[in-house]
């Protein structure tokens, strides 16, 4: 699905226009955690279950957010909430054991975060509520058959960006850009699909795509290499193996002294110079309400796929100088985080 990028910064956030569904204010996680809590939760001890491809960052983010709002809601871990979490480890062989695991505990919600847990945990069961969290398209991952209600025991929240502020932030940090490197998994959808929109966006504003494959974490670096002297600028999307082996792209960047522009937030505190990104804390609190009305009894099927609504700048001035950029002042003026 298209939507109509922002053209502006807007209170320190790109947020995008009515028409695409995007404008909506999102509460900061220190406003929502201001909130009085919501003592609704039913009587009785509730089991759920979460599982994630890797722990990195971002992830980690999410799995706060979830547990975060339930507590906020009345169900607190230790207390009235049975909380089972396992990492993959980054091995989707991993992942299906432990979709088969939780399958066979018969938690009351299962809460997958990233693709390739979301995947796996909807291949193995059809009965238990699933929420995804921090997919970036479920209806090409085959989580979901559209964004409306499923009718099936699936729903979650979207971490997907329209990518036209995207383009817009790598030509403010590097006006002349002709060559977007991006490095990726390519056994993930989320990565993909992010791949194939880049291909059909860049090209119109003489921006060509070079793409590095990195089927593991470990292959990260000689991928970020690879593209040395043939980019301008490194592009990162929420792929699970590239943001866990963060440091290895910004061990490359260094080396060429070519930025890095991340969608994800929390990379720029591991080496990127810019991000424009999703809050993944947010992003959890969200799906921690779905999680929330499913324990409440209502349905995964009746509750739709969800997108995030804003967007927030993030710069860093000490990776900007160490891969060779300069960040623009009116970019500065416009950052919701600026780290020296």
């Amino acid at each position: 699905m298209n939507h109509q990028s922002a053209k502006k910064y807007v209170s320190k956030k790109y947020v995008l226009s009515a028409a695409a569904a995007w404008l909506l204010a999102a509460c900061s996680p220190a406003e929502q955690a201001a909130a009085p809590a919501d003592t609704s939760a039913a009587a009785g001890n509730k089991k759920i279950a979460i599982t994630a491809i890797v722990e990195h960052p971002a992830l980690d983010a999410v799995r706060k957010g979830v547990l975060d709002e339930l507590k906020n809601k009345g169900y607190e871990a230790g207390k009235n909430l049975t909380v089972d979490f396992q990492s993959a480890q980054g091995s989707t062989a991993n992942a299906a054991q432990i979709a088969k695991k939780f399958a066979g505990s018969n938690p009351d919600v299962i809460v997958a975060v990233s693709t390739p847990s979301a995947q796996s945990m909807a291949a193995a069961t059809k009965t238990i509520p699933v929420v995804y969290a921090g997919v970036t398209d479920p209806v090409a991952a085959k989580l979901v058959p559209g964004w409306e209600a499923s009718n099936t025991n699936v729903t979650g929240v979207s971490d997907e960006l329209p990518l036209e502020p995207q383009i817009d932030l790598m030509k403010k940090l590097v006006p002349a850009v002709k060559n977007v490197g991006y490095v990726y998994s390519p056994g993930e959808v989320n990565s993909t699909t992010v791949l194939a929109q880049l291909k059909a966006k860049l090209p119109s504003q003489g921006i060509n795509v070079v793409e590095a494959p990195a089927q593991r974490s470990a292959d990260v670096l000689a991928a970020a290499r690879s593209l040395n002297g043939k980019v301008d600028l490194l592009y990162t999307s929420p792929d699970n193996n590239v943001v866990a082996s963060y440091e290895s792209m910004y061990k490359a960047a260094v080396e060429m002294k070519k930025p890095l522009v991340a969608s994800n937030t929390d990379s720029v505190k591991r080496g990127a110079a810019a991000a424009l990104g999703v809050n993944y804390y947010d992003l959890g609190r969200k799906a921690g309400d779905m999680v929330f009305q499913i324990l409440n009894g209502k349905k995964a099927g009746e509750i739709p796929s969800a997108r995030m609504e804003t967007l927030d700048l993030f710069l860093n001035k000490k990776n900007a100088a160490a891969t060779g950029a300069v960040l623009p002042e009116d970019l500065l003026g416009q950052a919701k985080e600026v780290q020296e």
